[in-house]
């Protein structure tokens, strides 16, 4: 899979969930090319802004989207990545600010 197919086949995907991808298509491809990394390198596609490490269950929580995904977005309109964002984010309806991380200290090896 290229990254426009992924790209496509995402957005008709979590769109209609509330998600969207950051408008800034360019940081949205690189983020994709990660993904697509990870998923060769791992055999899942793992966020690309953490280290992963290479267990999948170990890493279940942090297969994109991850678990953060959902009270990131609605807390501070972004994901950890800022790869998925609001409607209001892009809109710039609210402020871009950087996302702390909630992943427990303990599942990062």
């Amino acid at each position: 899979m290229n990254v426009e197919d992924l790209y496509e086949k995402l957005r008709s995907i979590q769109e209609p969930k509330g998600y969207y991808f950051n408008k800034d298509k360019d940081f949205v491809f690189e983020l994709l090319r990660g993904l697509l990394e990870n998923k060769q390198r791992y055999g899942y596609m793992a966020c690309p802004c953490r280290l992963a490490s290479g267990d999948r269950e170990n890493d279940a929580d942090i297969i994109c989207p991850c678990v953060y995904r959902e009270p990131d977005v609605r807390e501070y309109g972004a994901c950890y990545c800022h790869l998925y964002v609001s409607k209001e984010w892009n809109e710039d309806k609210i402020p871009h600010v950087a996302v702390p991380e909630r992943r427990p200290p303990e599942k990062i090896k």
